[in-house]
């Protein structure tokens, strides 16, 4: 959602270095611990090349998840060439690794999804490099936790882009963690009847079945557990700042 033209990159594209423009330009960010999974390059063989946590053997995960380590991450914003794109493949230059991942669907079932990473591209490309850019170009929405903030008013649009609001008093997003309840959209946004206010918030999580009204404001860290076979209905108009909630709250039309 953070991926829109910046000039800047733009710019930095169509100068030479040393006496080159790079074909290929992926932007790169800060490794937090909520990034821990995102791919990130490597020097090999004397080429830039994108390694993937899926090719990291299992003994060598927790260091590819190091955040010292390995500091930056790919944020899939990709910057290429129509010309090399052109070259590379009537040229059948254009090496991509499968990528074998192992995925357990819902309905029970194991297989094996194989898959290539765009961004694996950029070892095929003259002058191919990363840019390390701001946080802000970098909204995935991968899962309803995600989708959650980007609702919320924790943003803004401002010509087309999506901004943190200037209502919050610092520039980081929140940590929300929603259960497997809310995994679909359909079920997600049943249970909201209105997204909640965020501006104050720093950590959710939320687990069982728990259903939101409107109006509703989380301040701090709140914490709302559903005991198995039990139901949270937080009413209207709530205000939750540095709260744990769990057991069985009902509410009940009469």
């Amino acid at each position: 959602m953070g991926a829109t033209v910046d000039m800047n990159v733009l710019n930095f594209i169509v100068q030479e270095v040393n006496g080159q423009q790079p074909e290929f330009v992926m932007e790169v960010t800060n490794k937090t611990r909520a990034d821990i999974k995102g791919g990130t390059l490597i020097q090999y063989e004397g080429r830039l090349m994108l390694l993937e946590i899926a090719q990291v053997p299992k003994d060598y995960v927790d260091e590819f998840k190091s955040v010292s380590k390995f500091r930056i991450f790919n944020t899939n914003n990709l910057w290429v060439k129509l010309n090399a794109i052109k070259r590379v493949v009537e040229q059948k230059e254009l090496e991509m690794e499968v990528i074998v991942n192992p995925k357990h669907l819902d309905r029970g079932v194991d297989v094996i999804q194989l898959e290539t990473a765009a961004g694996a591209a950029i070892k095929n490309f003259k002058g191919a490099c990363g840019i390390n850019v701001s946080r802000s170009r970098f909204l995935p929405v991968k899962t309803t936790s995600d989708l959650l903030l980007l609702m919320s008013n924790l943003y803004e649009i401002e010509n087309g882009n999506l901004t943190l609001s200037h209502l919050r008093s610092f520039p980081t997003t929140p940590l929300v963690k929603l259960g497997s309840c809310f995994d679909k959209v359909q079920e997600y946004l049943m249970r909201f009847q209105g997204i909640p206010d965020l501006l104050e918030l720093d950590h959710l999580t939320v687990s069982g079945d728990v259903w939101f009204g409107k109006d509703v404001t989380l301040k701090g860290t709140v914490i709302i557990i559903a005991n198995h076979g039990d139901r949270i209905d937080i009413p209207p108009g709530t205000v939750l700042e540095n709260k744990i909630v769990s057991g069985n709250l009902r509410i009940l039309d009469h």
